[in-house]
This record gives structure tokens, sequence and C-alpha cells, in this order.
């Protein structure tokens, strides 16, 4: 098999009915079924929307309501008429989308009346707000301040599937010993110390932190999948998420 091409033939059968593919399939034909499908990922990805409005200056009250605002123009029927095949990746739709509707914005006034004063997508205000005071003070502009918390929000959605898996399986002790191993460096002995934690051998450990690499490269392919229009783009969508970490 040439290389690469497992991967190729891996992305194909995860992409079967992503959201982001429903959204697009489905706007015209079958509209309640792509508004479900878009509000999912809204609810999953409302974040770096919020980030990225208080970037541009907005306070916490407005940012709030603007994102709900925009929820609401976004989960319309009207708007769903007008997604854009070629636009590809929910990431860029949204992007675009969060920037045309802030421009087309007067005063905080409208911003409510558009959202009707309803919460679409429901999060905790204080967390937020508390999310957004931990980002980095520097001159990061909006644009790469939501590219960063994109991509953490996709790596966070992964984990968690990762450890409910593990969690579901009785397997909470050796995920939690071998998480770390995901995101840095072996320490020397480690493989040692954790199979005496775990009651293991440290070759038994090793191959366990093997297959949990393996299936967190799955998840991650299978979560990208549901945020672009197909699975060709899953590879480069790989690339911009560690390129929008560096």
């Amino acid at each position: 098999m040439p290389p690469g091409e497992e991967n190729k033939i891996a992305a194909s059968s995860q992409f079967a009915a992503t959201q982001w593919s429903t959204v697009l399939e489905a706007q015209r034909t079958q509209p309640e079924q792509a508004r479900a499908a878009l509000e999912r990922l809204c609810g999953r990805y409302w974040y770096p929307l919020y980030a990225f409005i208080r970037r541009r200056g907005h306070d916490p009250h407005d940012a709030e309501d603007l994102t709900q605002s925009f929820f609401a123009h976004l989960l319309s029927k009207d708007a769903l008429r007008h997604v854009d095949r070629s636009k590809g990746l929910f990431r860029t739709f949204l992007l675009a989308s969060l920037t045309n509707f802030l421009n087309d914005q007067r005063d905080r006034q409208q911003a409510a009346k558009r959202g009707g004063g309803k919460s679409i997508i429901s999060w905790d205000e204080m967390e937020a707000e508390e999310r957004y005071q931990n980002e980095p003070a520097g001159p990061l502009s909006p644009e790469k301040l939501f590219e960063r918390r994109w991509a953490l929000t996709l790596i966070e959605q992964v984990m968690l599937r990762l450890r409910r898996e593990y969690e579901a399986g009785s397997k909470q002790d050796l995920f939690n010993q071998l998480e770390p191993c995901l995101t840095g460096e072996i320490d020397h002995g480690f493989y040692d110390e954790a199979a005496a934690s775990l009651g293991m051998n440290a070759g038994a450990v090793r191959v366990a932190l093997h297959r949990l690499r393996r299936r967190l490269g799955e998840l991650l392919r299978s979560e990208i999948a549901h945020t672009v229009s197909a699975p060709e783009e899953i590879e480069a969508e790989i690339r911009y998420l560690f390129a929008a970490l560096a």
C-alpha cells in the first residue's frame, strides 16, 4: 500500500454523514436536519467565536450578546440557504460569516434585537470570560486568536472523547498514567515507574502507550472530519492545527 494511503482510507470511512458535510448536503432539501447538525457544531466551537469578538474590543456582555445573535442569524433558514458549498471548511465559513455579521452591526441594541433576547447556544457566561482573561495579552490579532482557540478547542474535544472511551472500558487509571506522554516527552525510567504503579510490565506499558497514541490519531481525524466538506481536506487541516499552535 502506498505511503499515506492507509490514512486516506481511514479518513474516507470516518467521513460518512459528518456534521458539516450534512449541513452542506441538506441545506436546501432538508433544512431542519442541516440546522440540527450546524447547531451541534456551534455548541462545540462557540468559544473561539467569543474570543474573536472580545479581541475585537467588545466588552464581555456585548460579546455574549453578539455571539448569541450571530448564532440566531446563522441558524435561521434564510442564512442556511446561502451557505456556499465551495467554502469547504467549517472553520473558514464561521470566521468569514462572523466577520461580515460584526461589520453589519451598528450598536448593541441592534444585536440584541436580532437575537430576540434568547440564548441559542448554552454556556456559562462566567466561564467564557474567565477563559478569555487567561488568553495571551500580547499583540495577537483577533484572527490569530480565533485560529489558536479553534485548534485548542478541537484538541480538547478529542481528548475528552479519548478519556471517555478509556473510562467506559474501566481503564481510567491507565489513561491518567499515560496521558502526559501524549503531549510531552517521556522521562527516563517512566515505563518502569508506570509499570510498577499499574501492576504491569514495562513492555505492556509501551504497547498501551502505542495504542493510546494510535487511537488519539484516529479520533483527531474523526473530529476534523466533522468540520470539513471532503475527506481529502483532513490531512491539510491537521497541518493547519499544528501550525496554529506553533
